[in-house]
């Protein structure tokens, strides 16, 4: 340890103590999540007191619009733990030359949804057999979300330049900024309030969106005062198909696991509206809520993924193991505690989106058994931060899938067919210990494969 305190000029992720250098890392990301968490919940109460069918819309528009935002946030992973990794390899110009390969990254992720946007999202909810009512508020709130997405795409870019960097408290800042934002001018512009129009759903879907562009410009002006170790310019710069591969290498796994739980919930949709589309506004809900939950373990992730990556480029694997391990607990107690909500309280959480009779009946049983998954995914979505830290995102795209497409949807299929609604939950807690058993084979495979001979050359050394 005193090899490493007396080495001020490196990086504090190679040097500070893990439990504090995680806690300093995850804790204004995960701050700034569970704001994030809390307007989306805010969001669907608003939607929700248009009415149930704007809900179900809202819940039917989410496969895509999280498609759009794990694009982003996908790239924004190769970029983040390849970028880390040049640092702690003391590679400043490749680190630069990883930021400026994301910008083009993202901005083509960005053009490919406004394309989208412009064109198909009615087909989206006709694939899910959506009334006349529930298509026209869908179109209405997607079309907005997709084509101004550009905000996004901009914040997270300029979020994980700062994160690769250890600079992660002004991304509590950027992520709050945007998260306030759309909480005050929700209503506002949903009711008409004030000055401000009645825009519906319509007007939703314009705070969301303002709030992502405000966050985005915040994030663009934190790295460029404060972010000294990645220089952006053009000057210079060429697209490197090396360069290019590498971030997609990583980042590609993490936008296709998104790709499958979008997926997943276009078949949970397709499978619950046979029920009714209350069932559908339920699912939606469980979404939300269960967000509260998922969202700051991501944050905690987005801490630990260039702590790990920037450790194994300055090859200090003991560090990594430290990280992972307290990772794992801090994810455990936070699954816990809203397990514990979703045990207790369900119908109270259910009546903050003016659930009626038919929703508590169909809702506070679906709260209670799909939480039991909560009990093994905090130690699941820890693993997939260590698989991407170490260019293996493969890894957690396959047990992703697994999860979803290859247990969940045929299992909730199958169980649809008892006819029992109450039935279906159960297949998430099923589908999550399939999940835990591949996430602990492929860590143990991971840390042999690229761990274990750096330990054994130090122990040879010493």
């Amino acid at each position: 340890m005193s090899n490493e305190t007396n080495a001020p000029a490196e990086n504090k992720m190679g040097v500070m103590p893990v439990n504090r250098l995680l806690i300093t890392m995850a804790l204004p990301m995960m701050i700034s999540m569970l704001v994030q968490a809390l307007y989306n919940v805010v969001d669907s109460i608003f939607v929700a007191r248009l009415s149930e069918a704007a809900l179900t819309a809202v819940s039917m528009a989410f496969p895509v619009q999280n498609l759009m935002t794990g694009v982003s946030t996908g790239l924004g992973v190769g970029i983040n733990a390849l970028l880390s990794r040049e640092l702690g390899k003391k590679n400043p110009e490749g680190a630069n030359q990883v930021a400026m390969h994301g910008v083009l990254l993202e901005a083509i992720g960005y053009l490919f949804f406004l394309l989208f946007g412009l064109t198909a999202t009615r087909l989206v909810f006709a694939l899910q057999g959506a009334s006349d009512e529930i298509t026209q508020y869908g179109v209405d709130y997607l079309t907005i979300i997709l084509c101004c997405s550009f905000g996004i795409y901009t914040e997270v870019l300029f979020e994980r330049l700062l994160q690769s960097t250890g600079k992660t408290i002004y991304t509590m800042f950027t992520q709050g900024l945007g998260a306030i934002f759309n909480l005050i001018f929700d209503p506002l512009l949903i009711f008409g309030i004030g000055p401000f129009p009645a825009m519906g759903i319509k007007g939703a879907a314009t705070a969301t969106v303002l709030g992502q562009i405000v966050a985005g410009i915040l994030a663009l002006t934190l790295n460029f005062k404060f972010n000294e170790e990645v220089q952006l310019h053009l000057k210079g710069f060429k697209p490197r198909l090396q360069t290019i591969g590498n971030i997609l290498y990583i980042g590609v796994p993490s936008i296709l696991m998104v790709a499958i739980g979008s997926i997943m919930t276009f078949c949970i949709n397709n499978i619950l509206v046979v029920f009714s589309s209350t069932a559908v506004a339920v699912f939606g809900v469980y979404f939300k809520l269960q967000s509260f939950a998922f969202m700051p373990v991501f944050g905690m992730n987005n801490g630990i993924v260039p702590i790990v990556a920037y450790n194994y480029g300055a090859r200090k694997p003991d560090r990594i193991k430290k990280t992972i391990q307290l990772g794992m607990f801090y994810a455990e107690c936070i699954m816990l505690i809203i397990f514990a909500l979703m045990q207790t309280i369900p119908a109270q959480l259910l009546r903050l989106f003016s659930a009626s009779d038919d929703m508590l009946a169909i809702g506070v049983p679906a709260l209670k058994t799909i939480s039991y998954s909560f009990l093994l995914a905090g130690i699941c979505v820890v693993c997939t931060s260590f698989f991407q830290a170490l260019g293996s995102g493969v890894s957690s795209m396959l047990i992703s899938f697994l999860r979803q497409l290859v247990v969940l949807v045929p299992l909730a299929y199958l169980l649809a067919q008892t006819g029992e609604l109450a039935m279906v939950w159960y297949a998430w807690p099923i589908a999550e210990l399939v999940s835990l058993s591949f996430s602990i084979i492929f860590f143990v495979r991971l840390d042999r494969k690229l761990l274990k001979p750096i330990r054994d050359e130090q122990k040879t050394q010493a």
